[in-house]
């Protein structure tokens, strides 16, 4: 029946099928406000109330079926990197608590910037997932200009892990402790090299902490990645490099390089010889590398809760413990694998780095 300019539809249009990972969608017309409407109110709420349910139900039923094919996990660095190795040892943990395949990709480029974007714009349906680091702190201070926003543009799962940082040198550094590198630093300005593995990395953040705190300066050398720096600084190319336990542990034990202190609260198990920063006299100091998993924003409330239930199993795994405990990291505790924990330590850490970056005059663009 015509009714004018207006007509009064009502329609629910479900995804072809359940693969595709499509929501129910709907559309209303409004009856033009001339026209009589051709239905009474107590049934008009009646049909609204059922096309809602209808959609409650299909959108459950989804979220009951998740996952119910591979989910791809993106790590925005290159692989064969520290990022990528845990990228690659928590989807083996997260696979085996969902029953479900997940595929670690690696898009990256411009610090981590563009396989986040890829997240930020995907379904949100649980099937893409971000796992990103220290960066995802620093990113806003970083970039005059992001694609997103890092606090409202992704559903935050939880937190990971914490991966301790070491100040290392090359063998042939002829300062032996780390009070007389502060004191040789002080008094000959930036004649020491300070490698990094480029604009806004971790060893980059944790080098002008260092600066920032001992109220030191270096001449800084950036690489493309952590492995070309490692090689340097194991040449004798470079004098100084901090970087995290899951590079430098190793190369510390067998002593291809030497130590000046572990960048945590405490002392890593995986290096128990090796004293912190705060124990030789540098107060408060601490820089920890971290890992944190993010979905793109609107992840239905059903699918976040099997994530974060998966999450939680995952950092608990004996594997994935043993792998991180090994190179000198831990996973956090089950408590702190959550969207709040995640949500509120970023901020606590964007807090701590703006300043710091801004300080340096640092940009990534």
């Amino acid at each position: 029946m015509r009714y004018g300019l207006w007509e009064h539809r009502f329609a629910i249009s479900p995804a072809p099928s359940a693969a595709s990972g499509r929501g129910a969608a709907f559309a209303f017309t409004n009856i033009s406000k001339n026209q009589k409407a051709p239905m009474n109110r107590t049934w008009q709420h009646a049909t609204a109330a059922s096309i809602f349910a209808a959609i409650t139900v299909f959108t459950g039923a989804h979220a009951q079926d998740y996952p119910n094919r591979s989910i791809a996990l993106i790590m925005p660095f290159p692989a064969g990197g520290p990022g990528d190795a845990m990228a690659r040892n928590l989807a083996a943990a997260l696979a085996g608590a969902l029953k479900q395949q997940v595929v670690v990709e690696n898009p990256s480029g411009a610090t981590g910037t563009i396989g986040s974007n890829r997240v930020a714009k995907s379904k949100p349906d649980g099937y893409t997932l971000l796992i990103m680091n220290i960066g995802m702190a620093t990113q806003p201070a970083l970039f005059r200009s992001l694609p997103y926003n890092v606090l409202t543009d992704f559903d935050p799962i939880g937190r990971v892990s914490d991966m301790p940082m070491t100040i290392v040198a090359r063998n042939g550094l002829p300062q032996n402790s780390l009070k007389e590198l502060i004191a040789y630093a002080k008094a000959n300005g930036k004649k020491l090299t300070f490698a990094h593995a480029g604009v806004g990395s971790a060893a980059h953040l944790c080098s002008l902490l260092f600066m920032n705190v001992t109220q030191t300066a270096y001449t800084e050398v950036p690489y493309k990645g952590t492995a070309p720096a490692m090689t340097d600084l194991l040449g004798g190319h470079v004098d100084l490099l901090c970087d995290q336990t899951s590079t430098t542990a190793r190369q510390i034990k067998s002593g291809g390089i030497k130590t000046y202190g572990v960048t945590s609260k405490s002392r890593v198990a995986a290096l128990p010889f090796v004293p912190t920063l705060h124990e030789q006299g540098v107060a408060g100091f601490e820089a920890v590398s971290w890992f944190g998993l993010w979905a793109p924003r609107g992840l239905p409330k059903p699918v976040s809760d099997r994530l974060v239930a998966a999450l939680q199993a995952a950092v608990v795994d004996p594997t994935f413990k043993s792998w991180l405990t090994e190179l000198g990291g831990a996973p956090v505790p089950p408590s702190l694998a959550n969207p709040e924990a995640l949500r509120s330590f970023v901020k606590s850490e964007i807090d701590k780095w703006t300043p710091i970056i801004k300080k340096a005059g640092i940009s990534a663009d």
